[in-house]
């Protein structure tokens, strides 16, 4: 059995204005865009909001970076 994955409240609009601001994502924002995908208790607020990031990211806009 898995364990279960539980979202900071904020979590996903926090990475969404981030990545509008400066264009990047930090690696530990793509583990929580893996754990957003994971929860099923996402509102649908913030699962257009995953989406919308992991299109910037597939179209190049917004680059995922290993520094903090």
């Amino acid at each position: 059995m898995l364990p279960a994955v539980k979202l900071i409240p904020g979590s996903v609009a926090e990475m969404l204005a981030t990545a509008r601001q400066t264009g990047r994502l930090q690696k530990t924002d793509q583990y929580g865009l893996m754990a957003a995908v994971l929860d099923e208790a996402l509102s649908d607020e913030e699962v257009r909001a995953v989406n919308r990031l992991l299109r910037s990211v597939q179209r190049g806009k917004v680059k995922i970076t290993d520094e903090f």
